[in-house]
C-alpha cells in the first residue's frame, strides 16, 4: 500500500519507538493521527515531524471509552499502526488483578477493538492496512514475561487469523516482532545490560519494518540480530531447547532486573 497521502493512526506515539515510526511515516508523506496519553509530548513530536498534516489525539487505551473516542476523533483511517503497549514484565504473582486487566486492555484488547472499529470502512473502500506491534516475546517466552508474552502471542494469533479473514478484501495485515531495542523504548529505559553476544536493534530499524509491512504487505517481520531471529524459529519446534539456552545466558537474572525497572509502569 502507498504511504504517501495515506491517513495513518499511530498509537503509542509518545514513546521512543513510536516517535521513530512517526518520523519514518511522515518522511514518506503520510497524514498522521498520533495518539498517546500526554498532549505535551504529542505536540512536541508533531512539531518535529516533516509532515503537512499531524493531528494529536490524547487517549488512554486502558479505558474502552477512550478507545471509542480515539476512533471517533481519527475519522476515516487508511492505515492503523497499533504500537502502544505496557511492559507487563515480572512474575504473574507480582501483579494485582487491576494491573493484569490494564496490561490485557492496552496490549491486546485495544488493538483488537481499534481494528474492529476501523475495518468496515477499509473493506468498503477495498484498501487499507493494519500493523500490530508484537514482540519476539510473542514467539519465545522468556522468564518473567508470562503476562507480557501472553498479550504478544495473542496479538500474533489475532493478526494471522485476521489476515486470512481479510483475504481478497484489499486490506492487509502485518505483525512486527522486535527483540531488544536500544536507545529508546521500554527495554532501553531500564538501563539493563545484556550478556555479550545478545544483540539489539534500533528504533529506526523497527520503523523501517513498519514501512516495509505497509508498502510490501509482509505478513510478519522480525527486527533483531540473526541469532535472536534464529532462536525464535527454533523455539517454534523446540521450545525446551531454547529455554535451556536462555537460562545459560542468565535470562532469569536479566528478567528480574528488567521487572524491577519497569514495575512503576504497571
Amino acid at each position: 500500500m502507498k504511504i504517501e497521502g495515506a491517513r495513518i493512526l499511530l498509537t503509542g506515539a509518545t514513546g521512543g519507538i513510536g516517535g521513530a515510526i512517526a518520523k519514518a511515516l511522515a518522511e514518506r508523506g503520510a497524514r498522521l493521527v498520533v495518539n498517546g496519553r500526554r498532549r505535551d509530548v504529542l505536540e512536541r513530536l508533531a512539531a518535529q515531524l516533516p509532515a503537512e498534516s499531524v493531528e494529536c489525539v490524547v487517549a488512554d487505551l486502558a479505558d474502552p471509552t477512550q478507545v471509542d473516542e480515539l476512533v471517533a476523533a481519527a475519522g476515516a483511517v487508511d492505515v492503523l499502526v497499533a504500537n502502544a503497549a505496557l511492559p507487563a514484565s515480572g512474575p504473574i504473582l507480582d501483579f494485582t488483578p487491576e494491573q493484569i486487566d490494564r496490561a490485557l486492555a492496552v496490549n491486546l484488547r485495544a488493538p483488537i477493538a481499534l481494528a474492529r472499529a476501523l475495518l468496515p470502512a477499509m473493506i468498503e473502500r477495498g484498501s487499507g492496512h493494519l500493523v500490530f506491534m508484537s514482540s519476539l516475546a510473542g514467539k519465545v517466552a522468556p522468564p518473567g514475561s508470562a503476562l507480557y508474552s501472553a498479550t504478544k502471542f495473542g496479538l500474533r494469533g489475532f493478526a494471522l487469523a485476521l489476515r486470512e479473514d481479510l483475504h481478497g478484501t484489499g486490506v492487509g495485515v502485518t505483525a512486527i516482532f522486535p527483540g531488544f531495542v536500544r536507545e529508546a523504548g521500554m527495554f532501553a529505559e531500564t538501563g539493563v545490560r545484556l550478556p555479550r553476544g545478545v544483540g539489539t536493534s534500533t528504533p529506526e530499524q523497527v520503523a523501517r519494518a513498519v514501512v516495509a509491512g505497509i508498502e510490501r504487505g509482509k505478513v510478519e517481520i522480525d527486527v533483531a540480530p540473526l541469532p535472536m531471529r534464529a532462536g525464535a524459529r527454533i523455539a517454534a519446534v523446540a521450545p525446551s531447547l531454547v529455554a535451556s539456552v536462555q537460562r545459560r545466558l542468565g535470562s532469569r537474572e536479566i528478567a528480574q532486573r528488567v521487572a524491577r525497572a519497569q514495575a512503576h509502569k504497571r
